[in-house]
């Protein structure tokens, strides 16, 4: 089985206001489910979106030729059938939050590369495992809004 891609919060002052709340108090649990929530949605977004806040690249006209004799196209992007978009998973403990996918085609959809008989296709990057600044400012909010509630500053 693949290696899940997962989304990983990479925000300094995110990680600082975690890390000062995990050392006051030990159920972080409600806050890791909110967190894993608010990343789920963001990736749901992404695939709605085609892309947040750039839009992802259009498919190739081969491809959209192929969709269009097996009757996928008009459609979404990343989203022939929905199978990569119906993988997502979220799942929290006490101490993270963790949105991903174990779909084996999923990392070449995520970052890009050559694929498909003998590496000929090159696949563009769509970064459909991203988290934007809006959901960046509904993580600190939430664990802010945890801190307040639970009588912490």
């Amino acid at each position: 089985m693949p290696e899940p891609i997962e989304i990983k919060i990479d925000d300094k002052e995110i990680q600082q206001l975690l890390k000062k709340l995990a050392a006051k108090t030990e159920n972080l649990r409600p806050l890791m489910k909110n967190i894993a929530g608010i990343m789920a949605d963001s990736v749901e977004e992404n695939f709605d979106k085609e892309g947040r806040p750039d839009k992802w690249t259009p498919l190739a006209k081969v491809t959209i030729k192929q969709r269009t004799k097996k009757g996928y196209w008009p459609g979404k992007i990343l989203q022939m059938r929905g199978d990569l978009a119906t993988s997502i998973t979220s799942k929290y403990d006490d101490n993270s939050a963790v949105v991903g996918t174990n779909k084996i085609y999923a990392a070449i959809h995520q970052f890009g590369g050559n694929a498909g008989k003998n590496k000929k296709a090159n696949i563009p990057a769509r970064p459909y495992l991203k988290l934007g600044e809006k959901e960046f400012e509904e993580i600190k909010n939430s664990t802010l809004k945890h801190m307040k509630n639970n009588n912490f500053s």
